[in-house]
């Protein structure tokens, strides 16, 4: 009988901790998503010169005056990125209805993404980032190995080159929708 007491207080403790434990890891995870949106917000964004998919050059300062959303992805043609694409190229109209410009950014070549848009028909710039030098100012590079690519988030920048919104946590279904709601809500502040 003290057995059976003592071995349901160990079962008992055991999973207290299990709880606290995972409890804390989500407020860990949260803290982080949460350090990682402020470390970005009100802050000017980082200054650019990318190439897009048909060659030619994109710089932030042309923008001024502007919502930008510089979203970035992983590869070109991968289900997820070609998910997230097309709806970026869906809503565009109403994106250029709402003052935003969209800029997508990989870290793959010129070459790669003119293919990609052409299979896909995208109606907006999408940057190549080769050297990941605007990646990595924006710290969300990810090494794979001996492969590099970009984690896939998306930075909301007001028309006068502020980071309004950082997107750490992107769903590739919805995230286009979500950013051209929050840039109308913006605008009306």
């Amino acid at each position: 009988m003290k057995f059976v007491k003592l071995l349901s207080i160990s079962l008992l403790s055991i999973s207290t901790l299990c709880i606290l434990s995972q409890s804390h890891a989500e407020n860990s995870i949260f803290s982080k998503a949460d350090s990682d949106q402020k470390q970005w917000v009100g802050k000017p964004a980082p200054a650019f010169k990318l190439q897009d998919q048909n060659s030619k050059w994109h710089q932030l300062s042309q923008y001024k005056g502007k919502w930008v959303v510089l979203y970035f992805y992983p590869k070109d043609n991968s289900p997820g990125c070609t998910q997230e694409a097309n709806e970026f190229k869906s809503l565009y109209p109403q994106f250029i209805k709402n003052n935003a410009v969209v800029l997508g950014v990989s870290l793959d070549d010129v070459q790669s993404h003119q293919k990609f848009s052409e299979k896909l028909g995208l109606n907006f710039p999408i940057l190549a980032d080769e050297n990941q030098q605007l990646a990595e100012q924006f710290g969300i590079v990810r090494n794979l190995g001996i492969v590099k690519i970009a984690k896939r988030e998306t930075f909301l920048i007001d028309p006068q080159g502020i980071v309004t919104y950082h997107y750490s946590s992107v769903n590739t279904q919805t995230h286009a929708g979500q950013v051209l709601a929050d840039i109308q809500k913006f605008a009306q502040k």
